[in-house]
């Protein structure tokens, strides 16, 4: 496991919304859940049914939608669980990929964001190559890029990093980070949690690149070289596409879930103002991660109903 530049955050403020305003935008998401995953049951029910033009009846009863834990719930179990651990610094935002604005908890200033940063440097990179402006086959380092790319993001390699940073050019990356709505200084590595999660959400919607690349850049945030933050905490039948990161005192995951043809983003950044990790910081990951997914993917019995 490779330790990432040391960057120190300079802190920037990111206005937190009002909790009305989070609770209309949690129900919101709540609601578009409620709706796919009861679409899903639907399309079961029927293919679990008599084939089309066959005798016998057409099921009468609609399963009903699997109904999440209250919006302003899930907000005071989320805001629970960073009160019980005040001693690290911990800032949280959660995005439908498919809806508006994150919703942020917690310190939303800016973090170190350690290794989290690659992926703005993996989607700059294949933005050039969609431009005819470079290519995956050519010569970086002792490989090609496609090998730095892969390198970077799935097993968090520096060495790759800084080649490909290098490729891409400083400030190409600051521009190519403002032109997707993230304000990004490579030599600082500063983000906010809703800023990756912004980055995330564009890239998994098919907004940065093409579909090949996509799936491509996406392909290389599973089976990582650490599984132990977001994706251990997550329940089973969850996909995840995430990039970890850690530096100092930062401990952080960023990921895409996607659950029965729902997707959302979910960012943790924490820091033990210490400088040093602890094992507490992975614990509260993990844990925000199962109170976020219990709310928004409620599990389904084998009756067709949600728990």
């Amino acid at each position: 496991m490779s330790a990432d530049p040391a960057l120190r955050p300079a802190g920037r403020h990111f206005r937190a919304s009002r909790k009305g305003r989070r609770v209309l935008l949690l129900a919101l998401l709540f609601s578009a859940v409620a709706l796919v995953i009861g679409a899903s049951l639907v399309f079961a029910a029927v293919r679990s049914g008599p084939l089309a033009g066959a005798a016998g009846p057409v099921p009468a009863a609609v399963p009903e939608a699997p109904v999440a834990v209250a919006p302003d719930a899930l907000e005071d179990r989320i805001n629970s669980v960073l009160e019980e651990n005040d001693d690290y610094r911990i800032g949280l935002a959660l995005a439908d990929v498919s809806g508006d604005a994150a919703l942020t908890f917690g310190d939303q200033e800016a973090f170190t964001a350690a290794s989290t940063a690659k992926i703005i440097t993996a989607a700059a990179y294949y933005h050039q190559v969609e431009n005819g402006e470079a290519a995956l086959d050519e010569p970086l380092g002792d490989y090609d890029a496609a090998f730095q790319l892969e390198a970077m993001v799935n097993e968090s390699n520096n060495d790759s990093w800084l080649l490909l940073m290098d490729a891409v050019g400083y400030p190409q990356l600051t521009e190519y980070a403002a032109s997707i709505g993230v304000a990004y200084d490579p030599e600082e590595n500063l983000l906010t949690p809703a800023e990756m999660a912004l980055v995330l959400k564009r890239l998994y919607a098919g907004d940065l690149l093409n579909a090949e690349n996509t799936a491509q850049l996406l392909g290389y945030m599973q089976d990582t070289n650490n599984e132990e933050l977001i994706p251990a905490g997550s329940q089973a039948g969850v996909e995840v596409f995430h990039k970890y990161g850690e530096f100092g005192g930062e401990l952080h995951d960023a990921a895409v879930l996607t659950y029965r043809g729902s997707s959302f983003v979910l960012v943790v950044y924490t820091e033990n103002p210490g400088g040093s990790r602890e094992p507490g910081q992975a614990d509260v990951i993990r844990e925000l991660t199962g109170l976020v997914e219990e709310s928004l993917f409620p599990p389904v019995q084998p009756g067709g109903q949600a728990r």
